[in-house]
């Protein structure tokens, strides 16, 4: 078979985008298949191409037989014919012969046809998948192409991708021709469908591609996102920190007069966006959290179940907690913590004490009721972090906890002398304990209680002291109203000791 191949696959490598040894294979299989279907057995034949594949060759392998012992004229030939071709022909020997294309019936090159149609669109699929398989988290441009049953088709080129209703943000609406930008979430290769390539505009990390195009520090890790979290249409929540500390995280997001964060309030079609700094201390990380709202004061309620309090003033209520809850829903999911939000006036007449020891000690209090304040000796300034991890690893962290530790427990430990007189100067410097007249309190409690027993107890005494009937002489006690025995009336006067 001889024909000018080359500018055939060149076109055809131009066209699909196949390489050049898939060209050859789908070829190669296309005139087995012809070869099976023509004589019913395709493992004897052989496919050879020229040096510069201009020319492809189809061979049957043949076994040289004596013309008693010929049965199958598919793979045996006789040895007269062979000498034919190769004079030195011998029994046993097995030799090739060239195959005739005249010798392919229509049934059989129509067979062809339909085994490369099918192989090419195979390999196809297969180079389309490996491509879009890479690229699942990046974003792509494609082209409104038409909707059916709220699904939109986007052109992106080479394949449609299918933008699902689910993962359309409500407040977008596109038109035939529109570009649309989109993330690739999932490429599926169906046995017998085509490639599936599924797109979304609704997932978190669309919102950090869009950053990290807008955003160069963004891009070059300078700034990292610690966080997305998003309610699609409405509002969006990142928490972002920086690598270093002469580059403002939230400020290089922003950019310049706020141009940054306008191309990706752009692309979001107007969805709002805050942008807040990631801090590793919950107070600080809920406050910001919250924003736009200005939080006076946070207060961990339970700190193993991630529960906090939100004090806010009373204009900044209704901010805070959002439209339909929609603001301290994505703090709570942004910080991971359960945030309940409460006014000033709602917070002084909450009981903080019994809803919570560990989150809010008024005692260490600094003076300010909404200025700083530590719980925990961890927290305070200047605290050696192998101190620290070893007062958490014995359960000691806490400074009231630490506070009533005598110093030779706090020597079984492991801390030092010099270590207990440092912690102890850094709570003295930082926090106020009142203390006093909380003693004064707990003393004078204790008094009465003794008085009120002392009472008690001489009643009890009195009441089971024995006296005589004045009538009959019987036993009696001071409890008793008429005599057991003869049953005269009976009552009990007392002397007042301090009476002159």
């Amino acid at each position: 078979m001889a024909t000018d191949m080359s500018e055939a696959i060149r076109q055809l490598m131009q066209d699909r985008n196949m390489s050049e040894e898939l060209i050859l294979t789908t070829i190669e299989n296309t005139l087995l298949a012809a070869y099976k279907r023509r004589f019913g057995n395709s493992d004897n034949a052989i496919v050879r191409f020229s040096d510069d594949n201009n020319m492809v060759s189809i061979f049957a392998k043949k076994r040289i037989v004596d013309s008693e012992n010929f049965y199958d004229p598919s793979s045996e030939i006789e040895l007269e014919e062979a000498r034919e071709l190769n004079p030195e022909a011998e029994i046993n020997d097995e030799i090739l012969i060239k195959v005739d294309p005249r010798d392919f019936d229509r049934g059989s090159v129509q067979s062809a046809k339909q085994t490369a149609h099918q192989s090419i669109r195979e390999i196809q699929k297969d180079s389309l998948h490996a491509e879009f398989k890479d690229k699942i988290g990046e974003i792509i441009i494609g082209y409104y192409q038409r909707e059916r049953n709220g699904t939109i088709y986007v052109d992106l080129g080479k394949i449609e991708g299918k933008l699902l209703k689910k993962y359309q943000s409500p407040r977008e609406e596109f038109h035939i021709n529109d570009r649309i930008k989109s993330l690739i979430v999932e490429v599926n290769k169906n046995q017998n469908g085509p490639l599936e390539i599924i797109l979304s505009r609704t997932h978190t990390d669309f919102v950090r591609a869009i950053f990290e195009l807008e955003v160069p520090e963004v891009y070059d890790k300078i700034v990292e996102i610690h966080k997305i979290v998003r309610e699609p249409g409405y509002r969006t929540k990142l928490a972002v920190y920086s690598n270093r500390d002469d580059v403002d995280p939230v400020g290089a997001c922003v950019g310049l007069k706020g141009v940054r964060i306008l191309a990706v309030i752009k692309e979001l079609e107007g969805e709002k966006i805050d942008i807040l700094k990631y801090d590793p201390d919950p107070r600080v990380f809920i406050k910001n959290a919250l924003s736009p709202a200005e939080v006076e004061k946070v207060i961990i309620l339970d700190e193993a179940k991630h529960q906090a309090l939100a004090v806010v003033s009373e204009s900044q209520l209704s901010l805070a907690i959002g439209k339909q809850g929609l603001n301290v829903r994505l703090a709570n999911r942004l910080v991971d913590w359960n945030i309940d939000v409460k006014t000033v006036a709602q917070f002084e007449e909450m009981d903080i004490t019994s809803e919570s020891r560990k989150g809010f000690l008024d005692v260490f209090g600094d003076g300010d009721e909404y200025g700083e304040e530590y719980s925990l000796v961890s927290q305070l300034p200047g605290v050696d972090p192998a101190v620290a991890a070893l007062l958490q690893e014995k359960n000691k962290d806490f400074i009231e906890d630490f506070l009533t530790l005598s110093d030779e427990e706090l020597s079984e430990i492991g801390l030092s002398g010099e270590q207990q007189q440092y912690l102890r100067s850094l709570i003295e410097e930082h926090i106020e304990i009142v203390e006093e007249e909380y003693a004064d309190e707990v003393a004078e409690e204790e008094a009465e209680e003794r008085d009120d027993y002392q009472e008690e107890e001489e009643v009890i005494e009195a009441e089971m002291e024995e006296y005589d009937c004045p009538e009959c002489s019987e036993k009696i006690t001071v409890e008793m109203t008429s005599c057991p025995a003869c049953g005269i009336g009976l009552s009990f006067e007392y002397e007042d000791d301090t009476m002159a």
